[in-house]
């Protein structure tokens, strides 16, 4: 089975401008993600998709293929992630399957990369997505109703130890893996055949706001 990697990195960022070529920890937040998919065996390309000249040449540098400028309208704010990726694989068609990998997570290596790559080989899965467990369990979180009393979430009964609870995940938005065919019919990762890859707390950060990029930093300089 042929995999690219497919990075998707828009100019645009907001809550941290320039985001994806900023430096953190000695190199632009992008190339941590290029050069653990370089590294990975399973992966057979690793392509950016941008709509930005500086971020492609800043790509690479780093030896990513750009082998396309993302059309404007698939980098708008309101654009649904999923439709870059249709894009991606309509313009790249003799590959069969994608993995993306968000350039925000620079802390999934590459044995993560293999890890989910051999997961969706095991189980035949045509879609695998990367999870955590969530620093809240569910069981322990509540509605507040109009009078501000306290609603439990999830209606079973109380427990007090966390260990007692039953284990839950949550997407953490480092990789998502799926076979094009069956991407171009569903229009997103996520089906009752997806499985989950789980990824420890420590390699999920998932960098969206100025305190993300600090812990982040710190980790990647093995400071954490």
């Amino acid at each position: 089975m042929a995999v690219f990697a497919l990075i998707p990195a828009r100019g645009g960022s907001k809550g941290i401008p320039r985001k994806n070529i900023r430096e953190i920890a000695g190199k632009p937040l992008i190339a941590w993600t290029i050069q653990a998919a370089l590294a990975a065996p399973g992966v057979d390309a690793v392509v950016v998709s941008t709509e930005d000249e500086e971020i492609a040449a800043v790509s690479r540098e780093w030896g990513a293929d750009v082998p396309f400028m993302r059309p404007a309208e698939l980098a708008a704010d309101e654009t649904p992630g999923i439709d870059p990726v249709l894009h991606a694989i309509d313009v790249l068609p003799s590959y069969d399957a994608v993995l993306l990998l968000q350039a925000t997570s620079p802390l999934r290596g590459v044995a993560d990369i293999e890890g989910i790559l051999t997961l969706a080989a095991q189980t035949g899965a045509p879609a695998v997505v990367s999870v955590c467990e969530p620093e809240d369990h569910p069981n322990w979180m509540y509605r507040l109703d109009a009078g501000s009393r306290l609603a439990p979430l999830m209606p079973t009964p109380e427990v007090t130890r966390r260990q007692d609870l039953p284990p839950v995940y949550a997407l953490n938005g480092a990789m998502y893996f799926a076979r094009t065919d069956w991407l171009r019919e569903t229009r997103g990762f996520l089906s009752a055949e997806t499985r989950g890859y789980p990824m420890p707390a420590e390699r999920s950060v998932d960098i969206d706001t100025p305190l993300d990029w600090r812990v982040a930093e710190m980790l990647l300089r093995g400071e954490g």
